[in-house]
């Protein structure tokens, strides 16, 4: 999406900025000339997450945006607070807040720490209405206000809450504040809406969190949200307000019709996202009946499957998998042990083991359809005919067993 310079001048507030979907919203915007606020906790160098608030600074004012680094931990209502009274002291005022600042836990209620389940929900929920109603005295006085947030459509579906409650309540909070917020403060001309990705998004914390390169394949650039944003925040407050946004149906609203221009790699069938509304899935889980039905009651199709998981296991891949994994598949428990410390062992076992690194959970349909290559795990994951209990970067490493596998099957 082309820059217009509808936005130029107008000072942005944006949380969690340093480095990913923040902050290619704020390379956006700067691009305008706007003045940008980047609040945010990184001061320094991460190991594994490259980018703090002084780098991000520093690629927004090259980009043609003045930038205001603020050091902000969100959960600190005295922090929230100082930093946007620091941004209006700079820029004179305050048009935009940008709700990006999030975690992330998908954890099932029982394995979740309480420590996880409070960070949630102080980033996410409470971080989002502290900002919001920090702002709010300051946005008054704008004649363009707007409040964007990073989060999903309110889709009261089961299936989204019951692998991991703790996170998807967090999340639905900020979409909580949009529904409720964009109508208090309709009034006062305070446009209040929400964006989310159609597809994965590629960010440095995808990489840490997933197996990179797999992954990375099948997800967007961050820079599909940056001019989805800009499109939402162009729009007048009055006209545009208590939206939930779905970046590519939102785009093509605008006449955009090239999305390969986001893809990380062009023409690789891109893996949805969560929370989506039914009908972005329509069309993208093979059909229920597969195979020979004999064959799939009698159970051999899976039995098949962790035999030849035993015959390619070796030294490299117990190497890069170095864990206990336990599959629970049709009420059956099957354990591969392919830890470090122990001999590579495949068994199936009518108790569960105790404390396996992960746990997942699935029917022999779906589990054989993952083996085949037919089904990708972190799809079965999206749709939720696939649990998982544990440590979720040890679980991406599937993809690789079963991309060896499935030859054989």
């Amino acid at each position: 999406m082309i820059n217009t310079g509808a936005l130029a001048g107008r000072t942005v507030f944006i949380t969690g900025a340093s480095r990913g979907i923040g902050k290619a919203i704020a390379l956006k915007l700067a691009k305008d000339g706007c003045n940008v606020a980047i609040a945010a906790k990184t001061v320094d160098p991460h190991p594994k997450l490259p980018g703090t608030i002084y780098t991000a600074a520093k690629e927004v004012e090259e980009a043609g945006g003045k930038c205001l680094p603020l050091q902000v931990d969100i959960r600190y209502e005295d922090q929230v607070k100082d930093a946007i009274e620091k941004t209006v002291a700079k820029f004179g005022g305050l048009d935009i807040v940008i709700n990006n600042a999030s975690a992330i836990n998908l954890t099932s209620t029982e394995a979740v720490d309480m420590k996880r389940y409070d960070l949630m929900h102080n980033i996410n929920t409470r971080g989002t209405f502290v900002t919001s109603k920090s702002a709010i005295p300051f946005l008054k006085k704008s004649d363009h206000a707007h409040i964007l947030n990073l989060s999903p459509p309110l889709v009261m579906n089961s299936r989204w809450f019951k692998p991991h409650v703790a996170y998807t309540m967090a999340k639905y909070g900020m979409s909580m504040c949009v529904l409720g917020m964009s109508e208090e403060f309709r009034d006062d001309k305070i446009a209040v809406n929400a964006l989310w990705p159609k597809t994965a998004v590629w960010t440095a914390a995808m990489n840490v969190i997933t197996d990179g390169p797999e992954i990375r394949k099948v997800c967007r650039k961050p820079e599909i949200l940056a001019d989805a944003a800009y499109a939402i925040l162009s729009k007048s407050p009055e006209k545009f307000t208590g939206n939930f946004c779905v970046d590519e149906t939102l785009l093509k609203q605008e006449g955009i019709t090239d999305f390969d221009q986001y893809a990380e790699v062009k023409g690789e069938k891109l893996m949805l996202d969560f929370f989506l509304p039914d009908e972005y899935y329509v069309g993208e889980e093979l059909p229920e009946k597969f195979g020979d039905v004999k064959d799939a009651k009698d159970g051999s199709k899976v039995d098949r499957v962790f035999k030849g998981i035993k015959g390619l296991l070796d030294d490299n891949l117990k190497k890069q998998i170095n864990a206990l994994l336990l599959f629970q598949v049709s009420g059956k428990n099957w354990i591969v042990d392919a830890h470090e410390s122990r001999p590579i062992t495949v068994s199936q076992n009518e108790n569960p083991v105790d404390n396996p690194d992960v746990t997942l959970i699935t029917d022999e349909e779906t589990f054989y359809k993952m083996a085949k290559g037919e089904v990708k795990a972190t799809n079965a994951f999206m749709s939720g005919k696939l649990k998982i209990k544990g440590n979720i970067a040890v679980a991406m490493q599937l993809e690789k067993l079963f991309g060896k596998i499935k030859a054989k099957l």
